[in-house]
Parts: structure tokens; sequence; C-alpha cells
């Protein structure tokens, strides 16, 4: 009987696979197709939604789509992959949560500004997570730029929503930011980790 080889094609398909997505995701074409599939992932990640009956913001999951995008994909590639999300949203395909208009009317509308506002935070997590790295642990390097988009995030939602609803200042915040912070929290603290795995994995498999 032929002995068998403990290093067979089965057994090394998966890490040559992911050598070779790895190798891929560094030409313009890998990134490309990196940046389109990204943008479908936010907009099924920001289907996942809970209206709430006292703000137009919902709780949902497409600004922790943003933020993990940010720090896995780098600012560059994330930058461009909320781009293409917000163009496909304004060409009118379901990638917005479901509880607005859709399209240009949701764009324009109360949460406007948090959309506008997701290339420029997927672009400042992603750099600052990179800057931080050689200074500071992944995980912390990842929370600390997830968390300045986060700001960042709220500041505009807050802004807009304010501006288009013609709310006070403190009004806004408490429909804006107030009953999403813990949660926040959260979701800061799963990018970081997810930041952190990925940058292990990569570096294992260099």
């Amino acid at each position: 009987m032929r002995p068998t080889n403990p290093e067979t094609p089965t057994t090394l398909s998966a890490p040559r696979s992911a050598a070779a997505l790895l190798a891929s995701a560094d030409t313009l074409p890998g990134k490309a197709v990196l940046a389109v599939g990204a943008s479908v992932l936010v907009a099924v990640a920001a289907h996942v939604a809970l209206p709430l009956p006292f703000t137009p913001v919902p709780i949902f999951l497409g600004d922790m789509a943003v933020l993990t995008l940010g720090v896995t994909l780098g600012p560059a590639t994330a930058f461009s992959a909320l781009l293409l999300y917000l163009l496909e949203g304004a060409a009118g395909l379901p990638v917005f949560a479901p509880n607005g208009p859709g399209g240009m009317l949701q764009l324009l509308g109360p949460t406007g500004g948090y959309l506008f506002a997701y290339p420029l935070v997927a672009f400042t997590t992603g750099i600052v997570a990179r800057a931080l790295s050689s200074r500071t642990s992944r995980f912390v390097a990842g929370a600390i730029g997830a968390t300045l988009a986060s700001i960042l995030l709220f500041t505009i939602g807050t802004i807009w929503l304010g501006t288009v609803m013609h709310l006070s200042a403190g009004k806004a915040i408490a429909l804006a930011v107030l009953p999403f912070l813990f949660g926040n929290l959260a979701k800061i603290a799963a990018a970081a980790g997810i930041y952190s795995a990925t940058q292990r994995w990569r570096q294992q498999r260099a």
C-alpha cells in the first residue's frame, strides 16, 4: 500500500488558497473585487436593523460592518467600498436599512449624515489602526481607530439629523447618540478583536 503523505494536496489547499487570496488582494483587480464584496457585506449588515419608536435612527449592524472593514481592508480599499455602497444606494438598490424610504430620499433624510460619513469613518478607522499598530497592541490600535471613527460618525450624523429635523443640539444628541453609546462600545470591541485576529493570521501565513 502506498504510504500516505501527511502534507497531501488536501491538507495544504487551505493555506495555499489563503495565501493566494492575500496575494490577489494586493493587486488592483483584487482590491476592486474586495471593494464590491465589502459593499455587499455592509448592505447585508444594514438590513439587520431594529427600529426605535422615539428616533428615526435604528439599532443596526451597518456601522459595525463599516468599522470592521476599515481595520481589515485598510483605509483606501475600505473608503472605496463605502463610496461604492453609497452609489449603489443612490441608484436605488436596496442596500440601506429597511426602515427608510431607500435611494436618494434616504440619503437626504434624517439619517443621511450617517450614510455620507461611512467612507470617512472606514478610512479613519483603517489609517489610525495601522498607524498605531507598531506602537501598541493590535487590539488597542483597532479600538482607538474605531473609537475615533465612531466619534466622527456620531458627530456628522447628529449635525445632519439636527439640521434636517430643525432640532436643538441637546435634542439631536438625545436622538442620534445617547441610545446607541453602549451598543457602539460593543461594536468597537468587536472590530478591534477582528482586526487583531486577522493581523495575527496574516503574520502567521506570511
